[in-house]
């Protein structure tokens, strides 16, 4: 068979139901291997607890905004951490759990026109968190259903007299949606080259697709709630498209608009999807999705895109019931309808790690052989031989789905902690962001510059 990155998703889904094997033990048989070209990391910021992201205005201040799971973003510049943050919500999030909670301050974005006084952007920004529920919602889960807190994207403005300082009383609320579990909340949030809001979201927690909250399919296959989807709305509400909640407005040409289904969804099928970011030259969209069982995956978003979830992970069958929950399978799952699915462009499996890490294709001038590629990473790596856990750094061929594993140094040393997240700044230079353990809480997160080996 050819590599099934390469078929199309019609040709993709005959040729797995045909398979006679069920159960695949190792997946993707070829390890990854290290790549021709060494990096090296500069710490810039410490100090942290969770880094999630990091991103810029716009406005050629040179300053790189950093959102802190926890409730807090902070500025670097001028090669330091300020100490005063940029903006702190820590009173408006849900209680955090110290062990692990995928919930917290996960994005944050600026409008487009950030920097121009006749932009309806103009000192606007946005985040997306998790706050203790509240009596309404925007898309309520089923009635009965226990509600563990809600997702927030909010809107804010920064001070008139202090561009390091957002306005706590300025905060609007856009959009609010509830979450039947603590975990795959998603939670990047940019802005296209058409201006507009993405807005990402996972499948709503708990394992599988299953459980309270998902209902008997799962949220990936159901267009009916904003779960396992990428959302696209205006948060400006220029004039001419519909105004469903009043606080937002949807595009007119989004996939579902009059049709069945949410107008404010781009695109579904994921299961976590963690972090996603614009190839500026390109306009792709391209997204890291967590995977369950065995497969982590990159997807170049499109428009009206089904990205399988909970029917396919990567390019295998998934089933989520009986004897085989958890396990991929040539076989299709039986009572599945098999509607047109797009897979990754790329994908490993979990012999090399257990949750993607999602960059950006890199765009900078410091690295030459990395223009083009896709940098992104491994969370944590699988720690068969109990070493002490580590993330890992790879790039991504997106035209040919090759990974690769950068080396750190030129004694290609371990990254040496957990991978949390990227950053960029407005030259298009990537930052690595590290956390020493998996729970929000400590003082040891940390952000290192990707620059070259001196």
């Amino acid at each position: 068979m050819r590599n099934p990155l390469t078929l199309s998703a019609a040709l993709l889904i005959a040729a797995l139901a045909c398979g006679a094997r069920a159960d695949i033990a190792d997946p993707i048989p070829e390890k990854i291997a290290k790549a021709d070209i060494t990096i090296d990391l500069r710490l810039v910021a410490e100090g942290l607890t969770t880094p999630v992201w990091g991103t810029h205005a716009g406005d050629g201040s040179g300053r790189l905004f950093i959102v802190d799971q926890v409730g807090v973003v902070r500025i670097h510049k001028n090669g330091k951490l300020q100490a005063k943050p940029f903006l702190d919500v820590r009173d408006r999030l849900v209680k955090l759990r110290k062990g692990f909670d995928e919930r917290g301050l996960l994005g944050l974005a600026f409008a487009p026109g950030f920097d121009r006084a006749d932009s309806p952007g103009f000192g606007r920004l946005y985040t997306y968190s998790s706050e203790a529920a509240a009596p309404k919602s925007d898309f309520p889960l089923a009635e009965g259903i226990k509600v563990d807190h809600q997702s927030v994207v909010a809107e804010w403005r920064v001070s008139s007299d202090d561009p390091n300082r957002v306005l706590p009383d300025s905060r609007r609320e856009v959009l609010r949606f509830d979450q039947p579990q603590f975990n795959h909340n998603g939670g990047a949030i940019v802005f296209g080259p058409d201006g507009l809001l993405y807005i990402a979201v996972g499948d709503g927690g708990a394992a599988m697709d299953t459980g309270d909250g998902h209902g008997p399919h799962g949220n990936g296959q159901n267009i009916e709630n904003p779960l396992a989807t990428i959302l696209r709305i205006d948060p400006l509400g220029r004039a001419g498209a519909a105004k469903p909640h009043g606080r937002y407005s949807v595009p007119a040409d989004n996939p579902l608009v009059g049709k069945r289904g949410l107008d404010e969804i781009y695109a579904y099928g994921l299961r976590n999807p963690w972090r996603m970011a614009f190839d500026q030259p390109t306009g792709r969209l391209v997204v890291a999705d967590v995977g369950q069982a065995k497969i982590e995956e990159i997807l170049i978003v499109q428009k009206g895109g089904n990205y399988g979830w909970p029917i396919m992970e990567g390019t295998f069958y998934f089933h989520r019931t009986g004897e085989k929950i958890g396990q991929i399978s040539a076989d299709p799952p039986a009572g599945d309808r098999l509607p047109k699915m797009l897979p990754p462009v790329a994908q490993y499996d979990h012999d090399e790690g257990i949750s993607i890490t999602g960059g950006f294709v890199y765009r900078g001038k410091a690295i030459p052989a990395l223009k083009g590629l896709y940098v992104f990473g491994e969370w944590k790596q699988a720690n068969k031989e109990k070493k002490k856990a580590t993330g890992r750094l790879f790039v991504a061929d997106l035209e040919t789905g090759k990974i690769q594993e950068l080396r750190i140094g030129k004694e290609d040393r371990p990254l040496g902690a957990l991978l949390a997240a990227f950053g960029e700044d407005e030259n298009g230079e990537l930052y690595v962001m590290t956390q020493a353990k998996a729970g929000p809480s400590g003082a040891l997160g940390k952000v290192w510059k990707i620059e070259g080996v001196r």
